[in-house]
């Protein structure tokens, strides 16, 4: 890893740790290249939303719009939505790192569901009738926000912070075929286009899921989560999980719709950090992520056909 972005990583972990994150990690003001065979014809594709009405931290106008406009290119038609009652059935919902108001600005334990009891039988009964959701719930406070919400389709989150085994945790995770965290399946063998042997994500949670769901992105013996009273604050006796045959990332058929569940969220976008050093990329742009772009296009559109 290099200095550059070892620090990099440093540096995010303090901003966060301070409740400065906020105003100094942004979505970077890229422009996404024309793509050769895009999936569908320009604004003929699905309907994607993407959730702003959950304090959510990653939106489509904000740290979110390298992902919109990604797909925008892809063909899919791309808007934001507050009112989740107003998602017809086809359509693809994303949402990325809602958390309570509560807690939007405090990341301590207790940390309080983003959804109501309604909204969440609302989306179980939407995407049983042919809804497709795409939730992205990263480490704490994230991951305990959006709990409620993936129990019901049989996901239960760790709300803390997923570790690779490896000597600094500060580097990004790799998960690949190599070293066994990256499971066959047709997001990543080939069918949609290329094939896709490793996949770098940037510190996020992890999750148990149902039996009947398919692993993507999977932790091995050894890896583990920190659940922390205060997020990014780790003590000697901070709670820690082995992640033995827990989950970054997995896709289950539920009824006529589709899930698709994922413990991190830069590695859906393009960030960075700036500070009196320079700024500094992590994300689908960044050169240590040189196959999420094709793997983003892949897992949509997984979600847009039956």
């Amino acid at each position: 890893m290099t200095k550059t972005l070892f620090c990099q990583f440093i540096l995010f972990f303090i901003l966060i740790s301070f409740g400065t994150a906020y105003s100094q990690q942004r979505a970077d003001n890229i422009i996404i290249p024309e793509i050769n065979n895009p999936r569908f014809k320009k604004e003929e594709g699905p309907k994607v939303y993407i959730d702003q009405g959950h304090n959510n931290f990653h939106q489509k106008t904000g740290r979110f719009k390298p992902f919109s406009d990604l797909i925008i290119k892809d063909g899919y038609r791309v808007d934001s939505i507050t009112n989740l009652k107003k998602i017809k059935q086809g359509d693809i919902l994303v949402i990325a790192n809602a958390v309570n108001e509560s807690n939007r600005r405090n990341w301590r334990k207790p940390i309080e569901q983003a959804f109501t009891k309604d909204e969440v039988l609302f989306l179980k009964e939407w995407v049983k009738k042919g809804g497709k959701l795409l939730l992205i719930a990263d480490h704490m406070p994230f991951a305990g926000a959006s709990n409620g919400l993936a129990n019901a389709f049989g996901f239960n989150f760790c709300d803390g912070f997923a570790y690779l085994i490896k000597d600094n945790r500060n580097n990004p995770d790799v998960f690949s075929i190599k070293n066994k965290r990256m499971l066959d399946s047709e997001i990543i063998n080939g069918k949609f286009g290329i094939k896709i042997d490793f996949l770098t994500t940037f510190t996020g949670s992890s999750f148990s899921i149902p039996k009947e769901a398919k692993g993507i992105l999977k932790f091995k013996k050894g890896d583990y989560c920190l659940a922390p009273e205060i997020a990014w604050q780790f003590t000697e006796t901070t709670e820690r999980q082995d992640l033995e045959d827990k989950y970054q990332g997995a896709i289950l058929n539920f009824g006529k719709g589709k899930v698709a569940v994922f413990g991190e969220a830069a590695m859906f976008t393009a960030q960075t950090i700036t500070n009196n050093s320079g700024t500094f990329k992590f994300g689908f742009h960044s050169e240590n992520a040189p196959n999420n772009i094709e793997f983003i296009r892949n897992l949509m559109y997984w979600l847009s056909i039956k």
